[in-house]
């Protein structure tokens, strides 16, 4: 046997078993793959399933690859060779309601032509050279087309949902119709103290990819029967007319998805107007009293737990905002599918929902503090100069309190004797379906994303679930849910949990004695401040010899404090970078020494047993 091994022969045998290997592995075994990751990362969704499984009409996609002209981008084609194997994987699950594509455009050819024609956009490599192209055209059996401009690179993580946001919109192009009532600049508007436009919101901008936008006014009487979606955004002191559409509208079966606020940061009218003069809250107590619950009156909900940490300045310190909130995994509900999968939601001095005694109707609460928050009175925030002061001021109460909740069920109406002029409408519904949000600066784009300007595109960088949350909600109640489980996908960055554990117990044990320590810091100064006044200035300060002792004394209590305060600062990390040195520790030291001493065992085991 080893004489064949080693003869031409046996070469020649082992090197066609090989070839074969590889060519059964490259045509018989290219769906086949083994996803190890915790979320199933790089698994088709059971979302993505459905779509193409019930794909009533062929669809054509092609992906338009510039191969020859990336040869030099390493980077690129590693993720041009992922977008491929996810359309392949597409395609193997929809069977032949699937028609794919892959064209490499060459500079000057009738491909470059078809790309150019359907839209993607090519990026040159360089002053006057060639451009690359990587994007992708659908086309459906009536001739409606779709396409994804160009594969950012860093937006890997949204592969899937692209693409089977695509292939959706070719198989039902008749999108849902939302309609938009909003006290806010959602779709741009003018920066006075700028004194340029600025753009519309992020969110507003993935909505309108996903669904026909039907703007309303602020006073219409009536919503639109060929309204699936109503989303209120800040519907601040709207007429009686308008609130009686949209009780209307709930009750003969519209869906509504409304964001109020007990103090919204986007509306800077009253920042125009000067100072907080204006009200910054918005609500809809006679509707939500009809549906069962209540946003409570003037109060803003702070988390010790959740809170953010945010910048004061350039060169400043963060500090802890108990009113600006991350809501970690555990905090956002993973039954319902407008949250489900979702791992971080931020808000801004969000409002409180409860439901209300003898309801008829069933309260699902989406978004939750945890047992450290409390509520604070909204005139607190009007003139806020220093977010740490609120921590200071947390008192935990021990509940959790609700931000966010779906309705449903049955519901009366809010005006069972109508209103001026409509005295016929609806009284009641055997089952209502909404769903409010307590917050409204969460939509704007400072509180979950960065845009970045890509050749004249802006490119979306999310850093948290809000819109996913906003958007998820707005499909299921349109009656589509197919793209939410792939959109809720896992996100690629893990929080530190225990990072932010070991932050808390600093803050709770430390933050006290800051207190104390800077108070008596700021009564030194001030009696060090009176002992060097000089009542004329135009004299040179003349002190007795007790008085230069008291200032010596002061000076170094003075110093001392300092030195004390830095102290408690720097405990305040200390045990955070313990856990950074143990880490390190672990994968510089113990980990190449547990392999090598495994190693080490390894070969005596063998050398005894050879022996």
């Amino acid at each position: 046997m080893k004489k064949l091994m080693v003869s031409s022969l046996g070469l020649v045998i082992i090197a066609l078993a090989f070839l074969a290997f590889n060519l059964f592995a490259s045509f018989g075994l290219s769906g086949l793959r083994l996803d190890l990751t915790e979320q199933k990362l790089y698994t088709l969704s059971s979302g993505t399933e459905k779509i193409l499984h019930e794909l009533d009409q062929p669809i054509e996609l092609k992906l338009f690859f510039s191969d020859s002209a990336s040869k030099d981008l390493p980077a690129l084609r590693t993720y041009a060779k992922r977008v491929t194997e996810m359309l392949k994987a597409y395609q193997h699950e929809a069977g032949d309601k699937l028609k794919l594509s892959i064209i490499d455009p060459q500079p000057f050819s009738a491909e470059e032509d078809q790309a150019a024609e359907a839209g993607l956009q090519g990026i040159p490599l360089q002053q006057g050279g060639d451009s690359v192209y990587f994007g992708l055209a659908g086309k459906n059996a009536g001739g409606d087309s779709q396409i994804i401009p160009f594969f950012a690179l860093d937006q890997e993580e949204f592969l899937e949902y692209e693409l089977s946001r695509l292939v959706q919109s070719l198989a039902k192009p008749e999108r849902p119709v939302v309609g938009v009532l909003s006290g806010l600049p959602i779709n741009g508007g003018f920066d006075m103290m700028a004194r340029q436009p600025t753009p519309a919101w992020m969110f507003m901008e993935q909505v309108r990819q996903l669904f026909q936008i039907e703007s309303l006014k602020r006073d219409a009487d009536q919503i639109p029967d060929n309204v699936s979606v109503l989303l209120l955004i800040h519907p601040k002191q709207l007429p009686e007319q308008t609130r009686y559409a949209i009780d209307q509208f709930v009750l003969r079966g519209g869906k509504l998805l409304a964001f109020v606020d007990p103090f919204s940061e986007a509306d800077n009218q009253a920042d125009l107007a000067g100072g907080d003069a204006i009200d910054k809250s918005s609500d809809l107590p006679e509707l939500f009293k009809a549906w069962g619950l209540r946003m409570l009156p003037d109060q803003v909900l702070g988390d010790g737990a959740y809170a953010m940490s945010v910048s004061m300045g350039q060169g400043e310190r963060a500090v802890r905002h108990a009113a600006w909130l991350d809501l970690p995994k555990n905090a956002i509900e993973q039954s319902d599918v407008s949250s489900a999968g979702l791992e971080s939601i931020t808000l801004a001095t969000p409002g409180i929902l409860e439901p209300l005694a003898g309801a008829s109707t069933h309260f699902q609460a989406l978004l939750s503090s945890s047992e450290y928050a409390m509520p604070y009175d909204v005139k607190r925030f009007g003139m806020l100069s220093n977010p740490e002061e609120l921590i200071g001021e947390l008192k935990p109460t021990g509940k959790h309190y609700s931000i966010a909740a779906r309705i449903s069920g049955p519901a009366q109406s809010a005006y069972p004797n109508g209103i001026e002029g409509h005295k016929d409408g609806l009284k009641q519904a055997a089952n209502i379906n909404v769903i409010v949000v307590a917050d409204t600066d969460m939509l704007s784009d400072r509180m979950w994303v960065q845009v970045q300007d890509f050749f004249g595109q802006r490119i979306p960088q999310p850093w948290a679930d809000n819109a996913s949350f906003a958007i998820n909600a707005l499909d299921n109640l349109a009656g589509s849910d197919e793209l939410i489980s792939v959109r809720s996908r896992g996100r690629f960055s893990r929080p530190f949990t225990v990072v932010e554990a070991l932050q808390r117990a600093a803050e709770t044990q430390f933050r006290e004695k800051e207190q104390a320590l800077q108070a008596r810091l700021t009564d030194t100064e001030q009696k060090l401040a009176a002992l060097q006044q000089n009542q004329d200035p135009n004299k040179p300060l003349e002190m007795t010899p007790e008085q230069q002792a008291a200032v010596q004394q002061f000076v170094q209590q003075k110093l001392q404090l300092r030195k004390q305060l830095r102290d408690v600062h720097y405990q305040l990390n200390a045990n955070i970078e313990a856990l950074g040195r143990n880490l390190k520790l672990l994968n510089i030291a113990l980990v190449p020494l547990a392999l090598t001493l495994l190693v080490v065992l390894l070969w005596l085991w063998r050398r005894r047993k050879a022996h």
